[in-house]
C-alpha cells in the first residue's frame, strides 16, 4: 500500500434543497426510495465551483498551501464542458503551481475513488483529490427525482492519517443500467429494477473479495448511492451492517451525488473519527472498487453540506434552467478571452497588490498608487477573501446588463456590493463584488457594516467561454 495517508478532508454542498413532497405533489409520486431531500446547485454553481469550495476547505483543514500541491485530480461524470482539462481551472483557482500534475476523471460514478487509488499509486505529495457532481435526468426519470449535489475533497501527505489498507477492483460487463448518450445532459437507464440491483451487487461482491475482505468489522461503510435504498442491498457482499452505512450515508440529505457519493460519505466518516471504515464506489458499465481505510490519528476536516434554504418545484426547475428559455443577448460589457485571461490571479483568488512605497493595498494591482500617488510595479499579495460591507445595491430585472440575464431568469434578482477586503498583513482595500447566496426574503437585507466572504462562482458565458471569479457571500465569523 501507499505510504501516502488523508491527512485533510473537505466537503461541500450547495445550500438550496428542494423535499420529496414537493417533488410528490408535482408528480403525484416521488421515484428516489430513501431520499427525504436533496441539494439543488445555484444558478450559478457547477461541479468546478463545488470542487473549489471543497478543496479549499480540505486544503485549510490540513494547512497546506495551494501552491505547495505536487498534484490534483479532479473527477465528476458532469463537467461543465465535454472537452477542456477544468482540472486546470480548479487548480488556478487553489493557487496550484504549473509544474503539479493535473489530471481529470470522468465518465463514471467511481471516478472520484478512482482518482484516489491513483493519487495513491502516483506517489507524489501533497496530493489533492477532489470529486464533484450534479447529476440530472428527464423530469419523470427515478435518477432525476434522485439527482443531487455536493462535492468532496482529500489531502494526501506522508504524514499520519487515514491509510488505505486494502483495496480491490473488479468488472463484470453489463451494460445499460446508467448510460448519457454524447452531447445529453442527462443519464438514462433500462429501468429494469431486478438488473440494476444485480449488476451493483456482483460488481461490488467481486472487489471486495479482490481486496480480500470478507468480515472487515469496520464502524462505518461509504457506499455508492444512487438512491436511498440501494447501499444496503450491498451489505451482504460487504460483510457490513446497515448501521455502518446509515452512519455516514450523505443520500438521504443530498441526493444522488454520483462521482462524489462515496467521496462525501467517507469524508463524513472520517470527520466523525471512524477508525476503520469501508469505502465501495460502483460505476455503470459495471465495474467497482472497495477500499478499506485505517485512521491512525484523527484526520482534520472541514465540512460544509449543510441546507438552509428549501425550494418548491417550479423554482428547482427555474435554477435548474428547465424553464429560461432564454439566451443573453449582445450589449453587454465585453471582455475578450485573453483580456479576462490575463486577471485569472485576482478573479480566481484575489491576488493584489502591495505599494512598496506606502504599503498600500491596490486591487486590481494596476495604475498609480491610490494613496501615495507613485507609479509603482507592485508587490502582489493574496487577500484572505474576507471584508466588510462599505456600499450596497440590488439588480432587478431590467437593470442587470445583458450577460447576467439568463442567471437573473434563474436565480432572480441580485445584490451587488462594495467590499472592504482585509489585507493579509492589516489594511483594507475596498473592490466591487457581486452576492451570491443571499435572498433577503429568506435570510434579511444585506447591510452595511456586515462582514462576507469571497466565494468562486460562474460569472457569465460570452464567446461560449464560461468565466469564472470571486462573488461575496454573507460570512459565518
Amino acid at each position: 500500500m501507499s505510504d501516502l495517508a488523508i491527512t485533510g478532508v473537505g466537503a461541500y454542498a450547495p445550500r438550496l434543497r428542494i423535499d420529496a413532497d414537493a417533488f410528490a405533489e408535482a408528480w403525484g409520486r416521488f421515484e428516489a426510495s430513501g431520499v427525504e431531500r436533496k441539494a439543488v446547485a445555484e444558478a450559478d454553481e457547477d461541479t468546478l465551483t463545488m470542487a473549489a469550495a471543497a478543496a479549499g476547505r480540505a486544503l485549510d483543514a490540513a494547512g497546506i498551501d495551494g501552491d505547495e500541491l505536487a498534484g490534483l485530480s479532479l473527477a465528476t461524470t458532469t463537467p461543465p464542458l465535454a472537452e477542456e482539462e477544468l482540472v486546470v481551472r480548479l487548480g488556478s483557482m487553489l493557487g496550484a503551481p504549473g509544474t503539479a500534475t493535473h489530471h481529470q476523471f470522468t465518465a463514471s460514478t467511481r471516478a472520484g475513488m478512482r482518482a484516489l487509488a491513483a493519487a495513491l499509486d502516483a506517489e507524489r505529495s501533497p496530493m489533492l483529490v477532489v470529486a464533484a457532481d450534479c447529476p440530472r435526468a428527464e423530469p419523470p426519470d427515478e435518477r432525476e427525482h434522485a439527482a443531487g449535489a455536493g462535492a468532496a475533497a482529500f489531502v494526501l501527505t506522508p504524514g499520519e492519517g487515514a491509510r488505505v489498507v486494502a483495496h480491490g477492483e473488479y468488472t463484470t460487463p453489463r451494460p445499460g443500467e446508467r448510460f448519457r448518450e454524447s452531447g445529453d445532459d442527462r443519464v438514462q437507464g433500462l429501468g429494469v429494477t431486478s438488473y440494476d440491483r444485480a449488476v451493483f451487487h456482483d460488481a461490488l461482491a467481486g472487489a471486495a473479495a479482490d481486496a480480500g475482505i470478507d468480515e472487515p468489522d469496520v464502524s462505518a461503510a461509504a457506499v455508492q448511492a444512487p438512491d436511498g435504498k440501494r447501499p444496503y442491498r450491498a451489505t451482504g457482499p460487504l460483510g457490513v451492517d446497515s448501521e455502518a452505512i446509515q452512519t455516514c450515508a450523505t443520500v438521504q440529505d443530498l441526493g444522488d451525488t454520483g462521482a462524489a457519493s462515496v467521496p462525501l460519505s467517507l469524508a463524513r466518516a472520517l470527520a466523525d473519527d471512524h477508525d476503520r471504515v469501508l469505502a465501495a464506489a460502483y460505476g455503470s458499465g459495471a465495474g467497482a472498487d472497495v477500499f478499506l481505510v485505517e485512521t491512525e490519528t484523527p484526520v482534520a476536516a472541514e465540512l460544509a453540506i449543510e441546507g438552509d434554504l428549501d425550494l418548491s418545484y417550479p423554482e428547482y426547475l427555474r435554477r435548474r434552467g428547465d424553464l429560461d428559455g432564454q439566451d443573453p443577448e449582445g450589449g453587454g460589457a465585453y471582455v475578450p478571452v485573453p483580456t479576462w485571461k490575463r486577471s485569472l490571479a485576482q478573479r480566481h483568488r484575489l491576488v493584489a497588490g502591495r505599494c512598496p512605497e506606502c504599503g498600500a493595498l491596490a486591487f486590481p494591482p494596476e495604475g498609480a498608487c491610490t494613496d501615495c500617488g507613485a507609479l509603482v510595479q507592485y508587490d502582489a499579495v493574496t487577500l484572505p477573501g474576507h471584508g466588510t460591507v462599505e456600499a450596497v445595491t440590488r439588480i432587478g430585472r431590467g437593470g442587470a446588463p445583458p450577460e447576467f440575464a439568463t442567471q437573473q431568469v434563474r436565480s432572480g434578482a441580485f445584490g451587488v456590493v462594495v467590499v472592504a477586503f482585509d489585507g493579509p498583513d492589516g489594511g483594507v482595500v475596498s473592490a466591487p463584488a457581486q452576492v451570491t447566496d443571499h435572498d433577503p426574503e429568506a435570510d434579511g437585507e444585506l447591510a452595511v457594516g456586515d462582514r462576507v466572504e469571497a466565494v468562486v462562482r460562474r460569472v457569465y458565458t460570452q464567446e461560449n467561454v464560461t468565466r469564472y471569479g470571486f462573488k461575496v457571500r454573507p460570512a459565518d465569523d
